[in-house]
């Protein structure tokens, strides 16, 4: 159980707690294995509760009518989600779904979630905390898809991968990144293209490498 501990304390939401309900999350956490494809849960379902990444990549997503997917988020070790179905009691908001070849992920469920909040006032305010921070994240992705063209959103992306491994790693192939960037393939392909003709980045068929990291900003308009 080392690992979760591990995870646990690296966690924003549970900065602060005691020994006493870091062993209670603990105990009441079960460890799930999935295969790349495979479905961790489906919108709509109720909410199990918390979910943090223990290893691998999952995608959450969305469906739109013609069933085109669109990514909101990619999660690599030490992310959680379902932030909101865990705290409000509802159901999921989204699709979650295994991205890369195996993924180990931690359900805390939602009752033991609810008993430490209620417990210890420091973990109220992390998860306030970092509910906006996914607020911010929504809106500047919702501003980026709104605003800018694909080239611009990439390359906001390829400089999000420097700071953020959940973005590259296992999975997180240009299929993927499409459907982050509500595009499709050929066009990143395109745009990858465009990026390496001017001196930003290169590419092959499995990695992408960042030359000119000035020029990627100034393209990305940051």
């Amino acid at each position: 159980m080392s690992s979760i501990k591990i995870r646990i304390r690296s966690v924003i939401y549970f900065e602060g707690i005691t020994d006493d309900e870091l062993e209670y999350i603990i105990e009441n956490s079960i460890l799930q294995t999935f295969s790349a494809g495979e479905v961790i849960f489906l919108e709509g379902n109720p909410a199990e509760g918390l979910w943090i990444v223990e290893a691998g990549r999952v995608k959450i997503f969305k469906l739109n009518p013609e069933g085109t997917e669109h990514i909101l988020h990619l999660l690599g070790p030490g992310k959680t989600f379902n932030d909101i179905g865990a705290l409000d009691g509802g159901n999921n908001p989204a699709n979650a779904t295994a991205l890369s070849a195996e993924v180990r992920v931690w359900l805390v469920p939602s009752d033991i979630i609810t008993q430490v909040l209620t417990q210890n006032p420091q973990v109220a305010l992390n998860v306030i905390r970092l509910l906006a921070m996914r607020v911010r994240s929504l809106v500047s992705q919702i501003e980026d898809l709104a605003l800018y063209s694909v080239i611009v959103r990439l390359a906001r992306f390829l400089l999000k991968q420097v700071d953020d491994p959940s973005l590259s790693g296992p999975g997180v192939t240009r299929t993927a990144i499409a459907a982050y960037l509500n595009t499709t393939p050929q066009t990143i392909s395109v745009a990858l293209r465009e990026l390496e003709a001017v001196g930003a980045i290169e590419f092959d068929r499995h990695q992408i490498a960042i030359i000119d990291e000035d020029k990627l900003q100034s393209i990305a308009l940051l």
